[in-house]
């Protein structure tokens, strides 16, 4: 059987047998001891006076004893020369130290090093080349003082491949005590961030066999995670990775070919009967660190998924690893495990396992997280997880939405634009809206697929909702916000190809009067697709071009326009019901400049329109179109220029074949429609 979780620990306060709480005592915190000078005696008149030299009379009064002031002064001249002999003492004790000459001169040498911008480069060079010559072959004794470390650390900074490798070689057997020590840990990470393989194979070897030890040291823990995660490569993290499952996995490889190997089912297949002691030997590293609250290691995560991917469904150490994960004090562990790749897939299978109210506690522990998870590489899983699993949509929509979107009367643009165009953001925002289609998943977020395909066949027998009748549920309560967003921010969203799909998807998925979307949608055509540049204009730098001359913005328009995203199978745009109506509202936005439509970039938006069957001013804009045949025949079999009206350059000129014939293909093809 797999070892069992201990609870997390509780803190509890004292009472007494009456109910009451324990009263700490109470303590003066006044000063120690003050002196109260009693009044002088009015009978003692003793004073004295400078009035004969012009100046105010003084009075002097006398202590209890007489003679109190007198001894304070007496012993305030005496401290002086103490303190001067403490002083004199305490430099001699640091001069009498190894070093203290070598030490005293790298610190200055430091203190003007550290000033990058006043110094000049040939002087820079000068005070490096004298750094090295004190600390070279006496490194070790330099690493371990909190204040000559500094400067080993700029000669690093400073120093040549060759020099790095020097003081590496030089420090090697001594890494694991460098990474215990506050100020010398630093310096292991100046020399990996180098990205020096001889420099990263001669220091993370010295770690092999001291992982439970330093991933519970308070300062070695978090440098030994960086290298971990940030420098090591695959076969030293499965190095790092098998000393949770036991002392006698760092000793031995394991696999075929001598491969090392960190998968803990495949380590347990080739030795079944080690199964009960490696889980324990795990369990209780991870418990350990959990208890402690040092919650936030890669290499941690990592561990509790191999844990967790070896016990068995249903069983009761599952149950209780799931309430050790859930039961930890301010969810500090769930959110943590958000932002690593393995915790966010092990989050993700505990929605998928989950009975409904683990579910409901688990996406209670993520708020005022939602909208940092949505842009992070692996957090974004875990809200798509909540859309596929969570069969209570109510919660979902009330938990998730108001936070990555914001209500549908107080939106925040620079929320908006970031839900649209971050790589990551963007997938949690139409996911429900655009499935898992390519364009919203390229091959950059290919684990992001292989990961929902396995919770799909998980929640077939955890979740009771059909999965389509749970997606139009969140649609329907997501819909508000991101139409309201369209048409608060449409301009600023189609600035961006990104923010186009964000456009398009929303209008032909989201269920609601998009009417105000659409108009937002469609005043961003407004204006002269070619506007002259006023000479005077300030600054002097050409405006961004108009929506109409952007491939983006062409594509938004003819996708509205159409009513519906095409299907390669049918050949046919698919239909949107209740249809959108798109043409009735752009034409008279841009009917003024219909002709600089039809002869620009954007030409095939004006062919879209007379396709569109539902555009009521088709006859209006074919006689408009017929009044300027010859200038349409121009634009068709004119040389093809660019936006800019240079002639590229042909890309098959070298191999003889001819290119395709020039001219505006949409113009032609409006040719061809008034011809019909």
């Amino acid at each position: 059987m797999a070892p069992k979780f201990s609870e997390p620990s509780v803190k509890r306060k004292v009472h007494h047998n009456d109910g009451s709480r324990a009263k700490k005592a109470k303590t003066i915190t006044g000063p120690k001891h003050k002196k109260v000078e009693p009044k002088a005696s009015e009978s003692d008149g003793a004073t004295f006076s400078d009035s004969d030299d012009g100046g105010a009379a003084l009075k002097q009064g006398k202590t209890a004893n007489g003679q109190a002031a007198g001894k304070a002064l007496e012993k305030g001249l005496l401290s002086l020369p103490a303190h001067a002999k403490q002083k004199q003492l305490a430099q001699e004790r640091k001069a009498a130290k190894p070093l203290a000459d070598e030490v005293q001169r790298t610190k200055k040498l430091w203190e003007r090093l550290r000033r990058k911008s006043h110094v000049p480069k040939e002087e820079r060079q000068q005070l490096v080349d004298e750094l090295f010559s004190i600390i070279t072959g006496r490194i070790k004794d330099f690493v371990l003082k909190h204040d000559a470390v500094r400067a080993v650390q700029t000669a690093i900074k400073y120093s040549t491949p060759v020099q790095r490798k020097q003081i590496a070689k030089e420090l090697q057997g001594a890494y694991a005590q460098l990474a215990e020590s506050r100020y010398a840990k630093f310096l292991i990470g100046k020399l990996l961030v180098q990205n020096d393989t001889e420099i990263r194979d001669i220091i993370i070897p010295e770690f092999y066999g001291k992982i439970r030890k330093l991933i519970n040291h308070s300062e070695a823990s978090w440098i030994l995670d960086d290298i971990y995660r940030g420098a090591a490569t695959k076969e030293q993290k499965a190095h790092m990775l098998r000393e949770w499952y036991g002392p006698e996995f760092a000793l031995f490889k394991s696999g075929n070919k001598g491969e090392v190997t960190a998968d803990l089912s495949k380590i347990l297949a080739e030795e079944p009967s080690k199964r009960s002691t490696v889980l324990k030997y795990l369990c209780d590293m991870t418990n350990n660190l959990i208890q402690k609250k040092m919650t936030g290691f890669t290499m941690l995560h990592d561990a509790m998924l191999q844990y967790f991917l070896n016990l068995k469904p249903d069983s009761e150490e599952l149950k209780e690893f799931v309430e050790v994960v859930k039961g930890d004090e301010n969810g500090d562990l769930l959110k943590n495990m958000a932002f690593t790749k393995s915790g966010a897939r092990l989050a993700c299978l505990l929605l998928a396992h989950g009975s409904a109210k683990d579910r409901k506690q688990i996406l209670k522990t993520y708020k005022d997280t939602f909208q940092l998870m949505s842009g992070d590489p692996h957090g974004h899983m875990i809200l798509l997880a909540a859309y596929d699993l969570i069969d209570d949509t109510v919660l979902t929509s009330k938990s998730i939405f108001p936070e990555i979107l914001g209500k549908a009367e107080d939106l925040d643009p620079g929320n908006i634009t970031f839900m649209a165009n971050d790589p990551n953001a963007r997938i949690v925002s139409l996911y429900l809206f655009e499935g898992q289609s390519k364009s919203l998943f390229p091959s950059s977020h290919a684990d992001d697929l292989e990961l929902l395909s396995e919770l799909h066949e998980i929640r077939k027998t955890t979740s009771k909702k059909d999965a389509e009748v749970r997606r139009k549920e969140l649609v329907a309560s997501m819909s508000p916000q991101m139409l309201a967003a369209v048409a608060a921010f449409g301009k600023e969203l189609a600035a961006t190809s990104f923010g186009c799909q964000f456009i398009a998807d929303i209008l032909l998925s989201s269920v609601g009067d998009k009417t105000a979307a659409l108009e937002a949608v469609a005043a961003t055509a407004a204006g002269e697709p070619n506007p002259a540049l006023p000479e005077d204009a300030d600054p002097p730098y050409p405006p961004p071009p108009h929506l109409s001359l952007t491939p983006h913005g062409g594509k938004l328009y003819k996708t509205l326009i159409a009513g519906g995203r095409f299907d390669r199978e049918t050949g046919t745009v698919k239909r949107i019901e209740p249809p959108l109506n798109f043409a009735d509202i752009l034409y008279p936005v841009i009917k003024d400049h219909i002709m600089q439509w039809a002869l620009g970039p954007s030409s095939f938006t004006v062919l879209g329109l007379l396709e569109a069957p539902d555009f009521s001013s088709k006859k209006e804009l074919l006689k408009l179109l017929k009044s300027e045949k010859k200038t349409l025949e121009r634009a068709a079999t004119a040389a093809e220029t660019t936006a800019e009206g240079v002639k590229p350059k042909s890309k098959n000129k070298d191999n003889g074949s001819k290119s395709k014939s020039g001219g505006n293909q949409g113009a032609r093809l409006l040719l061809e429609k008034l011809q019909a």
